[in-house]
């Protein structure tokens, strides 16, 4: 049996007895009802708020219908919601519960100014897009794009937002150091084929300190791993010893980041580091009879063997002096597995063994929030220029640091304390909600067959229990 139209009503296959029948006649109906959770977090972080103020606005105040603010807001949102494209907000603009959320005092759009518009509360995409190509040297005297953001304070941002989430000053941290691949389709500027990926991309570097983002930048391709890094890691530390002077810092990433110039700066500024380093024949010598030993070990028991040594190591060339070497002599089914670190904490302070398997393998989680920066597209730069690139890695940026306030604040002794990016879009942000906006009100009537609206209402009282920022 076919689907049918009849009228008014679209006919499907009967339920037993029971005719079923559809039609768009339901009201105003959104799917992203739970983000309204996601302003409650806003209120009481001003996350979007300060992002917003990251830009200098060059538009004619008299002929502005849509402020940074509500264009930022706007963007990031949606990028929480699932909605990666600029091309959505073609028709996200009419969509009430969005601009609910981006503040607009007029949720349903019927009063713009331009009769084509009337109904369209929220921004279309050729207004949204000035927030991506305007250049850095815009003024008011372009005729289009004038939208500027500034880049340097987002990056301070990214770390006051890390600093503001401790109610105590901490006693040390760690933060990791990773770069990806983010395959490019186009001619991009910046633009390089990898030989390790294996394709045309972009080499972005994160660092982050637990799930906290702290950067995030946007590089070409045709560079070492660590290209920058100090630069990253300079600005970072200084803003937090500014807040927490006394702090233990410590950074952690993979053989890519181990350099002679990062762990110089590390040594001259009093913070501690654990870095892959890379296995060479001189290496795997000084741990000879050690993989020796659990060859023999594996061959009698058949199950992976393991023992550690540690031992002072200086390169022939690259390194100006001799530093700590962990080392992991390993024998596993596919045969030996050696593997190395070099660190700046003292065996007193940690133990080879613990180490390795405590310190430097925890650096494997960072790996998960990377995949959450994707999740939140992190990896759609498609545009022509670096620069506009980078704007959108910032957007995904603060769409990654709203989300990761939404579980630090909200969702602490729930099952979805840990969950990731898309579990708390669909579990907790995703529910059916129909509206109705009054002269006074906006009712948001939500789905009554939301399975966790207990739940869900748990995480409202505990938002409700923090304060609203001033």
């Amino acid at each position: 049996m076919t689907t049918e139209c009849s009228g008014k009503h679209l006919k499907f296959h009967p339920l037993g007895q029971r005719e079923v029948r559809a039609n768009f006649d339901g009201g105003t109906i959104t799917s992203d009802g739970g983000g309204l959770l996601l302003r409650a977090v806003e209120k009481r972080t001003a996350i979007i708020e300060r992002f917003a103020g990251c830009f200098t606005d060059h538009r004619e105040p008299g002929r502005v219908e849509h402020t940074v603010k509500e264009l930022v807001a706007q963007r990031v949102y949606g990028l929480v919601l699932g909605y990666e494209d600029l091309n959505d907000h073609d028709e996200l603009r009419r969509d009430p519960m969005l601009a609910v959320m981006a503040e607009k005092k007029d949720p349903t759009g019927e009063s713009r100014v331009r009769e084509r518009d009337q109904g369209k509360a929220l921004a279309g995409k050729s207004t949204l897009n000035r927030l991506e190509l305007t250049k850095a040297e815009a003024t008011e005297k372009e005729r289009y794009k004038k939208i500027v953001m500034n880049a340097e304070a987002v990056d301070q941002l990214l770390v006051k937002v890390f600093v503001e989430s401790y109610r105590e000053t901490p006693a040390e941290m760690v933060l990791d150091l990773d770069a990806t691949d983010d395959p490019l389709y186009g001619k991009q500027e910046g633009r390089f084929f990898h030989g390790y990926y294996g394709d045309y991309c972009y080499l972005p570097l994160y660092i982050f300190c637990g799930e906290a983002l702290l950067g995030a930048r946007l590089r070409s391709s045709n560079i070492d791993a660590s290209a920058g890094c100090v630069e990253e890691l300079e600005r970072i530390v200084k803003q937090i010893r500014e807040a927490w002077p006394e702090v233990k810092i410590t950074i952690r990433g993979d053989s890519g980041f181990c350099r002679e110039e990062v762990m110089k700066w590390c040594e001259d500024h009093g913070v501690d580091y654990v870095l892959g380093l890379g296995k060479n024949e001189r290496l795997k010598k000084e741990i000879a009879a050690e993989l020796e030993g659990v060859g023999r070990e594996y061959a009698q028991t058949g199950k992976a063997a393991r023992v550690f040594k540690e031992f002072a190591y200086q390169t022939l060339k690259s390194w100006t002096r001799a530093r700590r070497v962990v080392a992991k002599a390993e024998h596993l089914e596919k045969g030996s597995n050696p593997r190395f670190v070099v660190t700046s904490l003292s065996a007193e302070r940690w133990e080879g063994r613990r180490l390795y398997e405590e310190l430097y393998c925890a650096r494997g989680e960072m790996e998960n929030r990377i995949k959450e920066q994707l999740m939140l597209f992190a990896d759609r730069t498609s545009t022509a220029f670096l620069r506009s690139n980078q704007t959108r890695l910032y957007f995904s940026s603060v769409a990654y640091v709203l989300m990761e306030a939404l579980r630090r604040l909200g969702l602490p002794g729930t099952e979805w304390a840990q969950a990731q990016a898309t579990t708390i879009r669909l579990k907790v942000l995703k529910i059916g909600a129909r509206i109705r906006v009054t002269v006074r009100k906006v009712w948001i009537a939500l789905a009554e067959g939301y399975p966790y609206a207990k739940l869900w209402a748990s995480i409202y009282a505990r938002l409700q229990q923090i304060p609203v920022r001033g």
